[in-house]
């Protein structure tokens, strides 16, 4: 079987993709993130406010020579944007453009074997049903296609956390009425990850029930090796695993990557949501813990596992929560196959792994850590990609070294255009207390296992919650996404971090109490990915034009207009001509300062070359109390494929029902999926995560 995806020859860029602590764990006091808030000069548009005529001083810095070098180095073609724009809306149904067509399928509960249960809308499932359904919350994911066809694939997707309100039966609450140890293996069961096979059959899209290749890899069954530095370190010893190189489970899945070798990278992130004590008084709580936001007492009361599963008690197990965390490497083509923990590329809360290869032919991946004030990172493999040896290549992201990044103003402070630099974490590595760090960690492995305290010894540049990497395949730009920060200059104390305050704005950061987000986006030193140094900017700013006045930094940047107002950006991907796809995660009132936005969505611009570019078009807008995640296309470029995650969240929806209680009664404030283009069997009951594929009508390129 040949299974095809991307010309790696031509241009290999790879890129594919909720936070329930967006709080921070940073006490190291590093110099917060001076990047860029306005646009290159000869690439982009001016932000509307005075900062414009900052900008000017750019004109006599030495930087425009590294931008212009490194602009001339990487070109775009130009791309197109051949759709009309949805509107905003607050109903409880996906809205594409005009000529689109669109099918709901693999919903959360649907059968993943020809022998699974049916979906029975009541929530009444055990937990031995749902290891045979699909997870829930479908986050990041990919289709892999058999045989190079378009119609026929795997698609893998992660399945973040659940939502007890509905997962649930009237009468459960977690650790409490009902509770028993069948309701924590429900709920392990139902996040992970999940491989389906799927097909194209008269028109639509079907599950193939009797595949091989169809796997529940969640949190309570599956058994995975633990690879590279940190196997076998006293760090990731347990009880149950006194090697320190075997663990059972997944999950916190949040974004996601793929290889040239056609393996799943899956990643964990808020997993230390799950871990808590039931020891009277709380279990010792250490440094390390606090670091990451470790609770000594209590698990958060969405899980609760502690209370039937003892190594999620950090009491009788204080080293399991070291072994989430880190990304895991998948291959769906062999269902026997183990999951590796692949240590190599480090320890935190991972949002997703875009993967390119370098010139000289070394893997990288770009990460972030999505947590407010933590950090980007980089690994380069030791070893080469081998085009001709794909069995060599499978050990790649096995060995090579971590790289965290270091944001400058460059030669004029305040001219919001920025170089930065990657500082390898080893332990020669020498930190801004002038000691190697080989005197604060006596191997690799426990470096590694404490990553964030390695990047807080050696300076790296606190940012605000970055989110999904996505690389330019034609140039090999950068691009990332910073949700928010609300706290930003507000003088508040990050919760339960001991009094350590938010930061105050800076050149990256210039409005307190950000509620909007942007795209920041870096270009490597001669569009290398293995390079060491870059130059950076914003691609945009998102903002609100129609709630705040010219001149004003809220109001965003001149591509944001009262046509397609967003806030929050999350996921992001390019497809094979260089448009980028942007997903939102953010607040759906749709009123005040978020006047016009609508519930979430998903909008796609052009951010380089042709008449058009700069330009965001809203593709998508969500249902009722959603967010779009996870973006992957067919091969020809003919499907995109899409997640709505968490429909039915109450927030502060404007139609959320004032008195009634989710588990009372689920479907009060939205139904979604049900009658929305989906299979009607086994429908309702409750809302449900669900996969959206999406195509034109006249058969063309989606997005073109």
């Amino acid at each position: 079987m040949v299974i095809t995806d991307f010309n790696v020859k031509e241009d290999y860029t790879m890129q594919q993709f909720i936070d329930h602590d967006d709080f921070s764990t940073n006490h190291s006091g590093n110099e917060e993130f001076n990047t860029l808030l306005a646009t290159q000069v000869s690439r982009r548009t001016i932000l509307k406010t005075g900062v414009a005529c900052s900008t000017m001083t750019f004109f006599g810095s030495s930087l425009i020579g590294e931008v212009a070098q490194a602009k001339e180095t990487a070109k775009a073609v130009a791309a197109t944007i051949g759709f009309k724009a949805v509107e905003a809306g607050t109903g409880d149904k996906i809205v594409v453009p005009e000529g689109y067509s669109y099918q709901v399928i693999s919903r959360w509960g649907d059968p993943l074997f020809a022998d699974s249960p049916k979906w029975k809308g009541d929530a009444t499932e055990s937990s031995a049903d749902q290891a045979k359904q699909v997870g829930d919350n479908h986050d990041g994911m990919k289709f892999f296609s058999i045989d190079g066809k378009n119609d026929e694939g795997l698609l893998v997707r992660n399945h973040e956390y659940i939502n007890p309100d509905f997962i649930f039966p009237k009468g459960v609450e977690v650790a409490g009425a009902g509770w028993n140890e069948d309701w924590v293996k429900k709920s392990q069961r139902a996040q992970g990850v999940s491989v389906v096979h799927i097909r194209l059959e008269n028109g639509k899209w079907k599950p193939v029930l009797d595949s091989k290749y169809n796997r529940s890899i969640n949190a309570h069954d599956t058994e995975m090796v633990i690879v590279g530095p940190a196997a076998g370190t006293e760090s990731m010893k347990t009880n149950a695993d006194p090697s320190g190189t075997k663990v059972i489970g997944t999950f916190g899945n949040c974004g996601n990557g793929f290889t040239p070798w056609n393996t799943y990278l899956t990643c964990e992130e808020n997993v230390t949501d799950y871990f808590g004590s039931l020891k009277e008084g709380g279990a010792e709580s250490t440094t390390h813990m606090k670091r990451y936001g470790v609770s000594s007492k209590d698990s958060e009361p969405e899980y609760r596992w502690e209370t039937f599963d003892k190594r999620f008690d950090v009491a009788e197990e204080p080293n399991e929560w070291n072994r989430f965390g880190w990304i895991v490497e998948i291959d769906p083509f062999d269902p026997t196959s183990k999951p590796k923990k692949l240590s190599a590329l480090g320890h935190f809360k991972h949002e997703n792994a875009a993967v390119v290869i370098g010139k000289d032919g070394h893997v990288v991946v770009y990460m972030g850590d999505d947590q407010r004030s933590e950090y980007i990172y980089k690994f380069v493999s030791k070893n080469k990609y081998n085009p001709n040896n794909q069995a060599e290549n499978r050990g790649l992201l096995d060995e090579g070294t971590l790289y965290v990044a270091q944001f400058l103003d460059g030669d004029t402070k305040g001219d919001l255009q920025g170089v930065g630099k990657w500082i390898p974490l080893t332990l020669e590595s020498v930190g801004t207390n002038g000691k190697p760090l080989s005197e604060t960690f006596k191997s690799m492995g426990e470096l590694l296992v404490h990553t964030r305290e390695a990047a807080d010894l050696v300076g790296a540049t606190p940012m605000d919650r970055p989110e999904w990497i996505a690389v330019h395949p034609q140039t090999n730009e950068v691009y990332v996404t910073l949700t928010n920060n609300s706290d930003r200059g507000s003088d508040k104390e990050r919760k339960g971090m001991g009094g350590v305050k938010h930061p105050g704005v800076d050149d990256a950061n210039p409005r307190v109490k950000n509620p909007y987000g942007q795209i920041v986006r870096w270009n490597e030193k001669e569009s290398d990915p293995s390079a060491m140094s870059f130059t950076w900017d914003v691609y945009f700013l998102a903002g609100n034009p129609k709630v705040h006045p010219a001149g004003d930094l809220m109001a965003g940047t001149e591509n944001i207009t009262d046509k397609n107002l967003f806030n929050s950006p999350d996921g992001l991907a390019f497809d094979k001509d260089g448009r980028i796809w942007i997903q939102t995660d953010g607040n759906f009132s749709n009123k005040d300062i978020y006047e016009g936005m609508g519930n979430n969505q998903m909008l796609v611009a052009v951010p380089e070359a042709g008449d058009r570019k700069g330009e965001i078009r809203r593709f998508l807008v969500g249902p009722s109390g959603c967010e779009i995640t996870g973006i992957t296309f067919s091969p020809d470029y003919k499907y995109v494929f899409i997640n709505v995650q968490h429909p039915g969240e109450y927030g502060k929806h404007p139609r959320a029902p004032k008195d009634v209680k989710p588990q009372d009664d689920p479907l009060a404030f939205s139904k979604w999926p049900m009658g929305d283009n989906e299979d009607t069997e086994n429908s309702g009951g409750r809302p449900r995560a669900a996969t959206v594929v999406i195509w034109r009508d006249d058969g063309g390129v989606v997005g073109a």
